[in-house]
């Protein structure tokens, strides 16, 4: 997860940014990254000297490029150390990300042990990535409520209010600048009724809240002046306040600590840099650790927000969705799932990537996002379509339907959707000359808005069903990449050029994506089974090349071959394929492997014990 990256550079991004120092006996100068620091010591910065950038997904591209010219300057070395899926610079960010990216060898922190439960562990990592499976896990736990907004501030703050009475350390998060101040106003009224707080001396916050003796509050400015223990005062830590001062400056304790990490905030610092800590943002969490975390989550927060927030409790982390805001900033639900419901909108959360990307990067995502088999198979399938309008027609035409109801169908926006229903039942094995009656004959259309979105719902349903009957396809042959059913038939010379020209691209993304995959030894790669030799080799080759397609064309990032399970009738079928795909993929990797080892026995290699 933290990933430090060396970098000593003039300006970014050029190659040098990226080369390694040696140092003898550096002495070290720490910088957050955090948003809105200032560096006020760039001229102090000595030959050797180690200058660690922690948090660096905070700090600005402009910030970054000021303080490895400074350190160049005079043979200093930078180390940026953070996250980059974490929260981004609040200014034109992504220079961290970008060179995590370019190194071949980013160290990586791959055992969390801040979590209490292993599975929370696996869990934050899947966030991290955009995992859809992450939902699963947390549902599973009971980590996961929804209701109206209100009901979920409701029942964040009575799930804060009883770790709190329980002794834990607890945290509220909101991405609502409003919800955050109202959670603290209630946290501080519900602690001066208990007694907790004592509210005859108050003080002034930066945020026009007020805060007393056993209030806690949050820093959010880095002041090395302020020396508390053997730690300075930094942006996003959490205190307790311990006594006030009619000068309006504050004596505050580290949270967590008994004895020590103690300071005085002078009446300044209190005025403009310090906030009640009961509820704080996604950012202004970052950093914190606490025993327990409550996350009030609504349509529109980011990837970014969400895995951060989920991750700052040791024994739990329990997300609270708000379920009746529109979801304006989704492209739309998770398949299968219905709308409004919190699957779709953690769904949504996942999908909507808040960082921004450098120059580089975006050319390099949306080179991904044009060539994936997603947007081939979407264009292949568009294609397809108007090469068999005319057969399609026919067979409307043919299948029972009245004159009134065929036109409206010809004519409906859902008449493509339904050709390529087509064109899937035919790959499936059906006889369309036959199935298309029967749908039609099956019920009637009393009723019915769209025929033709109808029918394509029926002859969905039909192959599905065979699917999960587990009936198989017809063999690839027929199918590009081992899951796309091939436009077949009379067509136009031009429409046919167009259709194997993406057939050759999707089928060349699939084996690209594999070699890229067996390369890296990604698990879903390494799970099909070691490739083999000789005759099987394209086989095997063949079938794991349709796994491939099929991760790129749901956009699949599970560590599983295949993900989740598939949550919508189209998807089923390419799955079952897909199954049949990555089993046989297995089946031949194991008998190679078996005859591989009989043959070491039997020329007396390897004393080999084989198991048939």
């Amino acid at each position: 997860m933290q990933a430090p990256s060396s970098a000593s550079p003039p300006p970014l991004p050029q190659p040098r940014y990226l080369q390694k120092t040696s140092v003898s006996r550096p002495r070290t100068c720490r910088s957050a990254g955090k948003p809105k620091d200032h560096l006020t010591y760039g001229g102090s910065f000595r030959p050797s000297q180690l200058v660690i950038i922690d948090e660096a997904s905070l700090a600005s591209t402009l910030l970054l490029d000021r303080i490895t010219a400074l350190a160049a300057a005079v043979g200093a070395k930078v180390v940026l150390v953070g996250d980059q899926a974490q929260l981004q610079s609040i200014d034109a960010g992504g220079a961290f990300s970008m060179l995590v990216d370019d190194r071949v060898d980013p160290p990586e922190l791959v055992d969390l042990h801040r979590f209490v439960h292993a599975w929370e562990r696996t869990a934050t990592l899947e966030l991290r990535q955009g995992d859809p499976e992450a939902i699963d896990l947390y549902l599973k736990h009971d980590r996961i409520r929804d209701g109206s907004s209100e009901e979920m501030a409701n029942a964040a703050f009575d799930a804060w209010r009883a770790d709190a009475r329980a002794g834990k350390t607890t945290v509220l998060i909101s991405d609502s600048n409003e919800a955050v101040t109202s959670l603290n106003q209630r946290a501080r009224n519900e602690l001066i009724l208990e007694g907790r707080i004592y509210a005859l001396r108050e003080v002034a916050l930066h945020d026009g809240a007020r805060a007393a003796v056993g209030d806690t509050v949050i820093t959010r400015r880095n002041d090395r002046s302020l020396q508390a223990g053997r730690h300075w005062v930094r942006n996003g830590d959490r205190w307790v306040v311990i006594a006030t001062r009619r000068n309006g400056s504050l004596e505050v304790r580290r949270q967590g600590h008994r004895w020590g990490s103690a300071v005085r905030l002078p009446a300044e610092y209190v005025k403009r840099h310090l906030e009640l800590g009961y509820a704080v943002t996604s950012h202004r969490a970052q950093g914190i650790t606490t025993d327990t975390a409550h996350v009030v989550v609504a349509p529109g927060m980011t990837r970014e927000n969400l895995y951060v927030a989920m991750s700052r409790g040791r024994e739990s982390n329990t997300a609270y969705v708000a379920v009746d805001r529109p979801d304006a900033a989704h492209v739309g639900p998770r398949p299968g799932d219905t709308p409004l419901s919190a699957n779709s909108i953690l769904y949504g959360v996942l999908q909507h990537v808040g960082a921004e990307l450098s120059a580089h990067e975006t050319i390099a995502v949306e080179q991904d996002a044009w060539g994936s088999v997603a947007q081939l198979a979407a264009e292949y399938e568009t294609i397809a379509a108007a090469a068999q309008h005319d057969r399609w027609v026919g067979l409307v035409c043919d299948s029972g339907l009245t004159d009134k109801q065929a036109k409206a169908v010809i004519d409906s926006d859902d008449f493509g959707p339904l050709t390529g229903e087509f064109r899937r039942a035919g790959a499936n094995g059906f006889d369309l000359q036959r199935l298309i009656p029967s749908v039609v004959a099956s019920r009637e259309f009393v009723g019915a808005r769209d025929i033709a979105a109808v029918l394509s719902s029926r002859v969905t349903a039909v192959v599905a069903q065979r699917a999960s009957n587990g009936t198989r396809a017809r063999q690839s042959g027929h199918l590009v990449a081992g899951l796309i059913p091939k436009a077949v038939g009379p067509m136009d010379a031009d429409m046919h050029r167009a259709l194997v020209e993406r057939e050759q691209l999707i089928e060349a993304r699939a084996s690209t994506l594999l070699d890229a995959a067996l390369q890296s030894k990604e698990t879903w790669a390494t799970a099909l089974g070691a490739p083999p030799r000789g005759p099987a080799a394209a086989v095997w080759r063949s079938r794991a090349c349709t796994v491939a397609a099929y991760r790129d064309r749901y956009g699949i990032i599970s560590s599983r071959p295949l993900g989740s399970t598939p949550r919508s009738d189209s998807q089923v079928l390419d799955a079952a394929r897909a199954v049949a795909a990555l089993n046989e993929a297995r089946s031949i990797s194991r008998a190679q492997s078996v005859v591989e080892q009989f043959t070491r026995a039997r020329s007396g290699l390897s004393p080999v014990g084989i198991q048939l």
